[in-house]
């Protein structure tokens, strides 16, 4: 090999070098600016809503309040990005947000073609239809021919599709770009059925000009686990805003709250004291490239799990759903956390 091929090669292999180093990791661009841009649903009730002074509130906005909390101690060192289902994966993939907290079902060609990760399930969701009252439906095998309000750009537009075609139904499909149109389609009568998931149902019958002339109807015809999502390549950001969910359910199995955190850093249960960063010698916010009060900041921010979600949707929010699927593992729902040790 001549010294010149050499010393090509090994400037090439510096360049590389200098430029991955220059290349600045998520966590470390969030700390640099001093907020997280977090991508939220433009208007769903529940999940994501601002309200007229541009306050914004919602089960997924607890999350970035959370991860924000996690890494600087303040959940008030977020910013909310508002996008549609057709914004939201641009918006992630470009770099305007560093993570996307807007009830998005993972999916495998998610994880592949688009090169996102999700882990972290925080709502078990599936797809229903609401109807009028006055179409006196019982069931969803009864709208063959029915015009069906959906928003375009989702997985509930595929779902709608596969099911009228495996019942033989047909439907007129009436589909538009932002969530705002959808419900103001559905409520002025351009269409019979409104579908999405049986989450956002309930969140849009609030906003109807007569909430209680529509019915939600029984059948759930797929599976949406929602959660939030990032770009792959970064696992130090994956695991940060993973570990921020499964820190949430903890503190609910732990009995951990907003209200009783503080007296639980006095606990002798090694559990508890790891959890909350009072263990001598941890190293475990470290090892996520926090602080290791991470956790105990996450609960004194928002809450556990359950206080998120009675908050937000359930007993204490104007949707009422019910827990579900979504109880802890020991109460016979799905939401489990590995340990944190």
């Amino acid at each position: 090999m001549s010294k010149k091929l050499l010393s090509a090669i090994i400037g090439t292999a510096l360049l590389g070098l200098t430029a991955h180093t220059a290349s600045a990791t998520t966590l470390e661009s969030v700390k640099a600016k001093g907020f997280l841009q977090c991508g939220v649903n433009s208007g769903l009730a529940g999940f994501g809503f601002p309200d007229a002074s541009g306050n914004w509130s919602g089960f997924d906005v607890d999350y970035c309040r959370a991860v924000a909390a996690a890494i600087f101690g303040d959940p008030t060192k977020v910013k909310f990005t508002p996008t549609t289902a057709k914004e939201r994966f641009p918006a992630l993939q470009s770099g305007e947000i560093d993570m996307l907290a807007r009830n998005t079902t993972w999916t495998i060609s998610r994880d592949t073609a688009l090169g996102f990760l999700f882990r972290a399930v925080n709502y078990y969701d599936g797809q229903g239809f609401m109807v009028r009252k006055s179409l006196n439906v019982k069931s969803a095998l009864e709208l063959s021919g029915a015009a069906v309000c959906v928003q375009s750009g989702t997985t509930t537009e595929l779902n709608l599709a596969d099911y009228f075609k495996s019942h033989n139904l047909q439907y007129n499909p009436v589909v538009f770009e932002k969530i705002e149109e959808v419900n103001s389609a559905y409520d002025s009568g351009r269409c019979d059925v409104y579908t999405t998931d049986q989450s956002g149902l309930y969140a849009v019958r609030l906003t109807l000009s007569k909430p209680d002339d529509h019915i939600i109807l029984p059948e759930i015809i797929s599976k949406e686990p929602l959660g939030p999502a990032v770009r792959q390549g970064d696992p130090q950001w994956f695991n940060i805003v993973s570990w921020t969910h499964y820190a949430l359910v903890t503190a609910e199995d732990f009995g951990i709250t907003k209200a009783n955190v503080d007296e639980m850093l006095k606990s002798s249960n090694p559990d508890i004291k790891r959890f909350l960063g009072e263990e001598k010698d941890q190293h475990i916010g470290k090892d996520l490239g926090l602080d290791e009060k991470w956790a105990y900041n996450i609960i004194k921010a928002v809450g556990n799990y359950g206080e998120v979600f009675e908050r937000n949707l359930g007993s204490g929010s104007q949707l009422k759903i019910a827990r579900g699927l979504n109880q802890l593992w020991s109460k016979g729902g799905l939401q489990y956390a590995p340990p944190i040790r």
